[in-house]
């Protein structure tokens, strides 16, 4: 969204017009979406923080000063949702085995109709997409956070250095050692050969 729409937007918003917040949401719906799936693991996790963000957006964009940093605003709010997320489910999230009997007695496995490329694939990137959830829960809190808003918010790296209120340089550094940790983690060359 162009700065002067996003402007007339977020004060059409403010005035209370549904329009407005649907339009913001449609704008910036799908990268929270996958800034919050990144952070969570789960899709179920990533649409309730997701309606919640709604929420919150309804609740706090009347007291939001326009001043050209929407995005930073908005994220800020969102890594502060995930961190209070995390806070308050000390639990590892349940898996399912398909090696354990269901109800019709064998293993889930052997019931499970498995045909074609499209499978196989589907498969295989929810095997990466949870290894590399794993790799991000072994980075410290700070640098998984910048991460994800680099990458899977798109902030830029100025956005995250004023949302963390830091150097821009500290943010570069960060994320740096964090894509070179979640290599070495995941077992691919970090590229300093």
């Amino acid at each position: 969204m162009e700065p002067v729409q996003l402007r007339a937007t977020i004060a059409s918003a403010q005035a209370g017009d549904a329009e407005a917040y649907e339009a913001l949401l449609e704008s910036y719906g799908p990268r929270l979406y996958g800034y919050f799936f990144r952070a969570t693991g789960s899709h179920h996790d990533a649409e309730d923080l997701l309606g919640e963000m709604l929420l919150r957006l309804v609740q706090r964009l009347r007291s939001y000063d326009d001043r050209g940093r929407f995005e930073p605003w908005l994220f800020r709010i969102a890594a502060n949702m995930i961190r209070d997320r995390i806070r308050r489910s000390k639990v590892a999230p349940r898996r399912l085995s398909l090696s354990v009997e269901g109800e019709e007695g064998g293993p889930l496995t052997d019931r499970l109709a498995v045909e074609g490329p499209d499978v196989e694939a589907g498969m295989l990137a929810a095997e990466a997409a949870t290894e590399l959830h794993e790799a991000m829960e072994k980075l410290d809190a700070r640098t998984r956070d910048m991460l994800l808003l680099r990458h899977f918010a798109e902030l830029s790296f100025k956005e995250i250095a004023d949302l963390y209120d830091c150097p821009l340089g500290t943010v570069l550094a960060r994320v740096h050692r964090g894509l070179k940790a979640l290599r070495r983690v995941m077992g691919e060359p970090d590229g300093t050969e």
